[in-house]
């Protein structure tokens, strides 16, 4: 629906008077299942342009809004996000992100897959590399992984959202997996990538019945499945959904001092994985230039910074001798 907003603001604006008012216009959710035709016309970064290709969602998890607001799953035209892609190229941004609210359940028209869509864009004059925002570890069949792989331009990193380690807080969510099956996803992706790549996940603390144990079990796996970067949410009530019926409903001190441990953990997890690269010399596309200090991301999606000479969107090898204040440095 937010293709209407341009249209409603024009309307607004050309009325004799400025309402007093809020102007509200209701419309029936979930939403119609057709594909909201916004697009980028020039990225806001720099460096790196965010594509959207795919909304909606299904899978109704028990603690989850998003399908009653956003409807079901609806993908965007292959060729239309190919578009979009050359124009962000054309104004020398070399990085994508494709993103939805459930990447995974991109599907094109014909033999058009994910895995094709990227393989697409990997071809555009320009687009140096390639990243998923976010995709959900049942998406991740041998066919994507591998395409993914055999891609030089797609960076090694996926971000898959496990949200806990506990089989019982699991089940509660609806997640349609238990703890084994998830690891067993991701040793597939290890065993199917040539080059080491970087795994963050999403932890959702607090779930109704979570307890210290179940928590740590969530710690658990992330630490034995080398993860990096976690990303810490605490549970929270929409009305609505199953889980805001539940009961168990955990306090607001346990779930804030579970996150912060997670963050603690997180913290920990990122420099074991970004120490691997001390003595390693890495290609950074930088994103900031200010002053001689330069920023930016290595293929992984570890932040680097160094003093010197370059540009935005240029692609430098960087020594790496540290990692401290969370960025690796010469």
């Amino acid at each position: 629906m937010k293709f209407l907003v341009p249209d409603t603001i024009e309307a607004l604006l050309d009325l004799p008077s400025r309402p007093r008012h809020p102007v509200i216009h209701r419309f029936s959710t979930p939403p119609c299942g057709e594909w909201d035709p916004l697009r980028l016309e020039k990225p806001v970064f720099h460096t790196r342009a965010f594509v959207k290709v795919q909304d909606g969602c299904d899978h109704f998890c028990s603690y989850c809004i998003v399908p009653f607001v956003r409807g079901t799953p609806v993908s965007r035209d292959p060729e239309d996000v190919l578009s979009e892609v050359r124009r962000v190229a054309a104004y020398g941004c070399p990085e994508i992100v494709l993103t939805g609210v459930h990447l995974g359940l991109f599907r094109g028209s014909g033999e058009w897959t994910l895995g094709r869509l990227v393989e697409e864009i990997a071809n555009v004059p320009g687009i140096l590399r390639i990243r998923f925002g976010s995709i959900e570890p049942f998406a991740l069949d041998e066919e994507l992984i591998s395409s993914l792989a055999r891609t030089p331009s797609f960076c090694p990193h996926l971000h898959i959202p496990l949200q806990s380690g506990d089989d019982k807080v699991l089940a509660g969510m609806r997640r349609g997996y238990d703890a084994s099956g998830f690891a067993r996803i991701v040793e597939r992706v290890r065993a199917l990538w040539p080059a080491d790549i970087h795994f963050s996940t999403d932890l959702l603390v607090g779930f109704p019945g979570e307890t210290d144990e179940a928590f740590g079990r969530s710690l658990e796996l992330v630490r034995k499945l080398g993860f990096g970067k976690l990303h810490v949410f605490p549970y929270s009530k929409r009305p609505g959904t199953a889980a805001a019926e539940l009961e168990e409903q955990v306090p607001e001190a346990a779930v804030r001092k579970r996150c912060e441990e997670g963050i603690a953990t997180g913290e920990e997890l990122l420099g074991r994985f970004a120490s691997t690269f001390l003595g390693s010399t890495v290609p950074v596309l930088v994103e900031k230039s200010r002053a001689g200090k330069l920023g930016g991301l290595i293929p992984q999606f570890v932040p680097a910074a160094w003093e010197g000479e370059g540009k935005a969107g240029e692609v430098l090898k960087v020594p790496v001798r540290r990692f401290e204040n969370g960025a690796l440095v010469p």
